[in-house]
């Protein structure tokens, strides 16, 4: 299990991928060439990989989707350090927080 700030990323195997995954659309690289698996609301920094790697989008809104790494690389943020992800499939989650009453999503 990896965190960084707001989202959370959970290695799964290659069975545990929905069967669906190839139907579901992918997230572009941004202009500056990086895959940004999500932004922080509070800095507009973004958690993104700069290596091969496909995010297919989830249409559930707590789920950003499920993460292949074609090779081992890292995932990056301005204000957090690197982390090293080894190659394979991931589900990326966004990270939730328990405040009295609610439930509500991390801001990073």
């Amino acid at each position: 299990m990896f965190r960084q700030g707001d989202i959370l990323l959970l290695p799964i195997t290659e069975a545990a991928v929905p069967k669906t995954v190839d139907t579901l659309p992918t997230k572009p690289r941004d202009a500056r060439g990086r895959l940004v698996l999500a932004l922080g609301e509070a800095t507009g920094h973004a958690h993104a990989i700069e290596d091969d790697a496909t995010l297919y989008l989830a249409p559930d809104p707590m789920l950003i989707g499920h993460l292949r790494l074609d090779v081992d690389t890292r995932i990056v943020h301005e204000e957090h350090a690197p982390i090293a992800l080894p190659k394979g499939w991931y589900r990326v989650i966004r990270q939730r927080e328990y405040i009295p009453g609610a439930v509500r999503m991390v801001a990073d």
